[in-house]
């Protein structure tokens, strides 16, 4: 703990937005991760019962997929599914629109992931450009005896830890930002492939409809 102090007070004035930035990025990643792990653990095997499901009794499918709305791939199918009687083109179109509703959602705090990955590093360098000037305000050349070594000391402790922190809260949060990245990736695939079975399926019901209305027996 002693030396975490002493870190934290010889990196200087940049100590506090570093400090900052990674009680921020700390925060959101945690918040990512229970995301991801409630998305990976539960959703490949509810969305593979609603589809064995769906084809015998629509209606149990729609009550599981509601059961377990949290989900994004349940929200994406509920958005077509609960569509009035639609056409094959009208639930491409709402799975579509749904997909394109949860893409922030799945993306979300990227952005604020870039800018603690851009801009802790900058703190780093600032840090270490004022540390310098403490360096070079401490030094009196040609007077060895009056350099304030204590000053000089202090400067160089400054540019370096402040550099080196800055550093690491970026590379920090750049693995679980890029992560979070191939979560998203990997999920819009799976939305794309499960959207196409969820298709197929719709479209083989609905044509058999079709069938029995059209050879259906009229009064």
């Amino acid at each position: 703990m002693d030396s975490l102090i002493y870190i934290f007070k010889s990196a200087g004035i940049v100590a506090w937005p570093l400090f900052a930035s990674s009680i921020i990025a700390v925060a959101l990643i945690i918040e990512r991760l229970a995301f991801w792990f409630k998305v990976n653990r539960r959703q490949r095997r509810v969305v593979r019962e609603v589809l064995q499901v769906y084809s015998q009794n629509p209606d149990s499918a729609i009550k599981k997929l509601q059961v377990n709305g949290d989900l994004p791939l349940a929200r994406i199918f509920l958005e077509a599914l609960e569509l009035d009687s639609p056409n094959i083109e009208e639930l491409r179109l709402a799975l579509e629109s749904g997909a394109q509703a949860e893409i922030p959602i799945l993306k979300r705090f990227n952005t604020i992931f870039d800018t603690i990955i851009s801009v802790a590093p900058l703190f780093g360098l600032l840090g270490t450009v004022l540390g310098l000037i403490t360096t070079f305000g401490a030094l009196k050349l040609g007077d060895a005896g009056g350099t304030n070594a204590t000053g000089v000391t202090a400067g160089i402790s400054e540019a370096l830890i402040s550099t080196a922190l800055g550093l690491v809260v970026a590379i920090f949060t750049l693995l679980f930002a890029n992560m979070f990245r191939g979560f998203y990736l990997q999920q819009i695939a799976y939305i794309q492939e499960a959207g196409g079975q969820l298709e197929l399926l719709y479209r083989h019901r609905y044509e058999q409809l079709l069938r029995e209305s059209k050879y259906a027996p009229t009064r």
